[in-house]
């Protein structure tokens, strides 16, 4: 596996990194402490150094998941958590918070469920728009200086956003969704990023598992899978509606001997060493299809060809609902 720089932290990660939240929640039944253990092993073995979560995915729960795992191999890994979103013991939403005595809170508290001393890259999830970034930012470099954290990042805020935040401290890397069906980001915080020397790290670089083509209606979803109820890409009847898009990348990886999920991720792996996709999966076949996507080469006629076949103006649905979009972008 290649490694990367993650910016100008110091810090290399693997070319394609791991997202973790679905061992928790969101994605139908979460696994066991033990099985979340054994997929992570997996990916490590394979080469997968750059594993993410936050403190919000499973109400804390996800980060516990990988304590065992981190104990016997916290020198191997790049460790990315965040806080902001605020969850209850029993899952309730409780708002935003980027309060500067949140935030030490917030950090000490993930760095006991994850059994670490330090936090490799540690990111504010989303902006609470009624707190200066400054003074986030000034509470997060503090935690550097104390040596509870040693890079900062940012997830799903605007190119100014990321200025301000820079005039701070360095941010190491910038966090959103992208993928062949999200798109917006190229015109702002990509270019932002590469301008004031920020990795960038792409969630959800699958569509949500839409580019993989395995889902073609609702009953192909787990019973308790968010993506029926929070996801506008595939609720009210968006799914079939897109379901012509996935077929054009089925059709482009055919011809490629490849996988729709593997030229999905080759896709974005296209797009600069700097932009480090982070798919997650909690089988073991996944993973290893998701890896092959790095033998994939797509040349640039090839991309043309993916991109004039998926134009973002012909996705239906948002990419979150109204009720949550106002925290993008902040």
């Amino acid at each position: 596996m290649r490694k990367v720089p993650l910016g100008r932290s110091g810090l290399e990660v693997s070319r394609l990194g791991y997202g973790c939240m679905g061992l928790a929640e969101f994605y139908g039944e979460a696994l066991s402490n033990a099985e979340a253990e054994k997929i992570l092993e997996d990916a490590l073995e394979r080469g997968v150094s750059f594993f993410d979560t936050a403190d919000m995915y499973g109400s804390g729960r996800n980060e516990e998941q990988l304590s065992g795992f981190l104990k016997k191999h916290r020198d191997d890994v790049v460790l990315a958590t965040k806080f902001a979103i605020r969850r209850g013991d029993d899952g309730a939403w409780l708002g935003l918070s980027n309060d500067p005595k949140y935030i030490k809170e917030a950090c000490d508290a993930s760095l006991k469920r994850l059994g670490v001393d330090v936090i490799d890259l540690y990111y504010m999830h989303r902006r609470d728009k009624e707190v200066p970034v400054e003074e986030s930012v000034g509470a997060m470099a503090e935690l550097v200086k104390a040596g509870k954290v040693r890079a900062l990042g940012l997830s799903e805020v605007s190119a100014d956003t990321l200025k301000k935040a820079s005039a701070v401290h360095p941010i190491a890397a910038v966090q959103s969704e992208y993928s062949i069906v999200t798109r917006e980001m190229e015109t702002g915080i990509v270019p932002a990023c590469r301008e004031l020397g920020a990795a960038f790290v792409a969630y959800s670089p699958l569509g949500r598992g839409l580019l993989t083509g395995a889902y073609r209606s609702e009953r192909d979803f787990s019973d308790g899978d968010y993506r029926l109820v929070m996801s506008p890409r595939f609720a009210d009847g968006a799914l079939e509606k897109n379901l012509p898009l996935v077929d054009q990348i089925i059709a482009i990886a055919r011809d490629k001997d490849a996988t729709p999920a593997q030229i999905a991720l080759a896709w974005v792996m296209a797009k600069g060493d700097d932009i480090i996709p982070i798919p997650g999966t909690k089988k073991l076949s996944r993973l290893e299809e998701n890896l092959g996507a790095l033998t994939v080469e797509l040349s640039d006629e090839d991309i043309a060809v993916i991109e004039a076949a998926v134009p973002p103006e012909a996705v239906v649905g948002a990419r979150y609902p109204e009720t949550t979009a106002s925290s993008l972008n902040g």
